[in-house]
């Protein structure tokens, strides 16, 4: 499992917006449960990383939020609320908010393995199952996070459309022409915009996180009992089966 914690940053100084992201959130996967945990952050557990990375991603476009990610076991069954939830994953998801939040780099965004430690020969600690390949999918998040934060407002206005237009007509050619007519712009100036906005680096990146984020998850996987039943747990109720979301097919040459 993967455990997102977000949190809002200068909260004190700010208005709460976790309604707001809440909705966002809804919006966005619908399939995924996320919940005010405490103060102004939320908490969702989530099966695919696919969704990881996209939730990722749009609570970084704002600026406005620290984004950690815990990749390994939880507890079961899950309760109904993850405020509830217990495992090494959330553990792992704290410590990650919090690293994110001390992170030199201006991209607040961390992950961190769930995977227990195990004792080398010697006696030390060695890193945990997964901690490698945690850490190769939070460079690659942060560097498409560089992207998805460098973008200029009339750049978001473009990719915006472009994949509203994709939502509605998977696999159709020609949504450039469609997004330039929608926006009264020339098609020249959509594939500017997208050219600038490193559009076609972000999509060609997210498989890359997806598939480190699942290598972590399944070297986590076992290390922790997982699949532990908790006796104070015995809520039968589980989230439905997440569905690919068809807003996350990446452009093709075909679009333009």
């Amino acid at each position: 499992m993967y455990v997102m914690t977000i949190d809002q940053r200068g909260s004190s100084t700010d208005v709460d917006r976790v309604p707001d992201l809440l909705a966002e959130l809804a919006a966005l996967c619908p399939e995924v449960r996320f919940e005010r945990s405490v103060g102004d952050e939320v908490q969702g557990v989530l099966e695919q990383p696919g969704h990881v990375v996209e939730i990722a991603l749009h609570a970084l476009r704002s600026g406005r939020w620290y984004v950690g990610i815990g990749v390994g076991p939880v507890d079961l069954p899950l309760p109904e609320s993850p405020r509830e939830g217990s495992g090494p994953a959330f553990v792992a998801a704290r410590a990650a908010v919090e690293r994110a939040k001390s992170a030199s780099s201006h991209i607040p965004l961390a992950v961190v393995s769930g995977g227990r430690r195990r004792g080398n020969a010697a006696g030390r600690a060695e890193e945990p199952p997964g901690a490698p390949e945690s850490a190769n999918a939070e460079a690659v998040l942060r560097l498409i996070g560089r992207l998805v934060q460098d973008r200029t407002a009339a750049q978001w206005k473009v990719v915006d459309v472009l994949r509203g237009i994709r939502q509605d007509h998977a696999g159709a050619h020609g949504t450039q022409k469609i997004a330039a007519g929608q926006l009264g712009i020339t098609e020249q100036s959509v594939s500017r915009a997208l050219l600038r906005s490193g559009w076609t680096e972000e999509w060609a990146a997210r498989p890359a996180a997806e598939m480190l984020l699942a290598l972590a998850h399944g070297l986590t996987a076992g290390t922790d009992n997982a699949a532990r039943q908790n006796p104070a747990r015995q809520n039968p109720a589980r989230q439905n089966p997440v569905r690919q979301n068809p807003a996350r097919q990446a452009p093709t040459e075909g679009d333009r």
